[in-house]
Parts: C-alpha cells; structure tokens; sequence
C-alpha cells in the first residue's frame, strides 16, 4: 500500500506542484487549504507524514502541530513544515512543538523529496532491536517505545533516535555535529541549535529535574553525554 502524505497548503500552485511530485514518487495525497479539517481527518486514517504550512486559514500549520502532538492515536506521526517563514526562532519554534524538519520557501522539489524520505527512514525499526532499561527508564528500540517509571511516554522519531543512539553509548561524549551525522544523516537541515532543542525535549520526558539532568548531561565546549546512572 502506497504511503499517504497529509498536506496542509492554501497557496493552490504550491499544492499542486508538491502533489504532482510526491504522486510521481508513489506516495497518495490528501491536500487541505484550511487547518480545521486536517486532525478530523486524520483520525480516520492516519497518514505517514504530515506537510504543514504555517500561514494557513482554520488555526494556522503550528496550531495544527500543537493537536497533533497532544493526540495518543497521531501524536508519532512524523511533521514537516513548509513555510516562508525562514528566521532561526521560527524554525526553533518549530521543533520546539515537535516538528521532525523544517522546509523554507522557496525550496526544490528535489530537496523536498529527500527530506520526505529520510524523515520517514526514521521511523524505521532498527535491525538488531534491543530494549534498554536503567534506572525508571526502559528504551524498546523494536517497537520505538520510551516508559518512564512504567507508564508510556510519547516521543517524534527523532526523539527517540536520538534517545536510542545516546543510551546505546553511554559514557560517550558526542559533538553536536557528530550527532547530526548519526541520528540525522545527510539531512543537514538541522543545525547544532536544533539539536539542542531535541536534547531539551529529550529532558523534559525522562528526567526528574530537566534543569539538573541525571541522565542526559552537558559537556560545556564538547557535546553531551549519556549516564544511564
């Protein structure tokens, strides 16, 4: 069955030219001009990836990121945004709300297309999966599942990549940049700020205090560092 991607783009040649490219590539498409009708929608079948404008009619691409998040049933789902807005605090904001990339306009088709896929090769289960647990934490890299003192915890994929990746080494100090090149790839959308943010929502799920992390430590000048305690 063909993946469906969820477009949020009330420019109409916009649209059309991002459906024409995606359908080429074999994905279905479902375009919306308003943000009311996105999450409804949604519900009833779940797509693979979701593209949001921001700027749109019905609440706008950020709101919509917000109730996505907040959803049990779509909260994993990965998100795109495709927007002009192009400052360093729009896209932190972005990710911040727990979008997984952030495309500006203009943009390639070509671009846009890499980073449908390689957003969506994150969701892919690892090869050797192997569940992990320390302390209140249990990290279950076959069913990208996170618990914290048993009970469920919601993660992007890239959240849990990143997770996954540093808990796998722990003691290891990574750089930012090295932790783009292994969570990331060839995605270099992200800049080392980004990863801070994901670090930061990271925290904030397994931590007791994210301001005085026992996990997931800062090391000033060098990168960060897993202690599974």
């Amino acid at each position: 069955m063909p993946q469906t991607v969820f477009l949020l783009e009330d420019d109409a040649d916009i649209a059309k030219l991002v459906t024409l490219h995606l359908q080429g590539a074999g994905y279905e498409v479902r375009a919306f001009t308003s943000a009311a009708d996105v999450v409804p929608e949604a519900q009833k079948s779940s797509p693979a990836v979701f593209l949001l404008d921001i700027m749109v009619p019905g609440g706008g691409g950020l709101d919509v990121c917000r109730r996505l998040r907040s959803n049990p049933h779509l909260s994993t789902v990965p998100i795109i945004f495709l927007t002009a807005l192009a400052t360093e605090a729009d896209r932190v904001q972005g990710l911040e709300l727990g979008a997984d990339d952030y495309i500006t306009k203009p943009f390639s088709t070509r671009e846009l297309m890499a980073r449908v896929k390689a957003v969506l090769r994150r969701f892919e289960r690892p090869e050797t999966p192997e569940t992990i647990r320390f302390g209140d934490i249990e990290i279950d890299g076959g069913a990208m599942l996170l618990k914290v003192r048993g009970l469920a915890v919601t993660t992007t994929a890239t959240e849990f990549r990143l997770l996954d990746y540093l808990a796998r080494h722990p003691g290891r100090v990574f750089s930012r940049d090295q932790l783009l090149d292994a969570v990331w790839g060839d995605a270099r959308f992200v800049t080392p700020r980004s990863v801070d943010v994901y670090v930061r929502r990271i925290r904030e799920k397994i931590e007791d205090d994210a301001e005085d992390p026992r996990y997931l430590k800062t090391m000033r000048g060098a990168g960060y560092r897993f202690e599974r305690g």
